[in-house]
């Protein structure tokens, strides 16, 4: 989306103009449900948070900037929902933990998305991502999949560009990693298989 366009669209939704709202929800919806799939790795939940995320854009627009730049706005409002949930959950969890529970615990299954990963690249990138600590992981889908620029993700993240593009090439090195060791795993001589 070129900027000129962007910047008639952050007016719009300052207005409160239906048609803005709609055009920025088609350009982004996908990208901002997708983020949040990789984010917690739970498509209802993500599929929550994507709805919440709509409803706080529908309801803070007007306090928009005119100079606002987008992509960084709506995924830091998507981010600050799922770390707000992260962080209701683990006081959720610390009260459940001291309670034993009547119920049975299902082993989860594979998610449609992980089922969906096809080619074996993806799938050991998508299981390396998986085993990342969130806030590396973000820092990957944020750049490298939603196709933000590190100076984009830092705004997203609230930290410097500088601290982006550490953590970044940090995140890039351990996904590198995980991905070797997961190749060398897989190896032949690993199976017991005669090369």
């Amino acid at each position: 989306m070129d900027r000129e366009t962007e910047l008639a669209l952050v007016d719009g939704l300052r207005r409160r103009d239906a048609a803005a709202f709609d055009v920025v929800y088609d350009a982004y919806r996908s990208r901002l449900f997708n983020f949040l799939l990789r984010c917690c790795r739970r498509r209802e939940l993500a599929e929550d948070l994507l709805e919440e995320t709509w409803l706080r854009v529908a309801t803070s627009a007007s306090g928009l900037r005119p100079d606002t730049r987008l992509a960084p706005w709506l995924f830091t409002v998507a981010r600050n929902l799922y770390w707000s949930y992260c962080r209701s959950r683990m006081v959720e969890d610390r009260f459940e933990a001291a309670l034993p529970s009547p119920w049975p615990v299902a082993a989860p299954r594979p998610s449609p998305f992980e089922e969906a990963a096809a080619g074996e690249l993806e799938r050991r990138v998508e299981r390396a991502l998986a085993l990342l600590p969130s806030r590396t992981r973000e820092v990957l889908v944020l750049v490298g999949i939603q196709g933000l620029t590190p100076a984009e993700a830092a705004v997203v993240c609230g930290i410097t560009p500088e601290a982006m593009r550490q953590r970044l090439a940090r995140a890039r090195s351990l996904l590198s990693e995980m991905i070797g060791a997961s190749v060398r795993d897989d190896a032949p001589e690993k199976k017991g298989a005669t090369p």
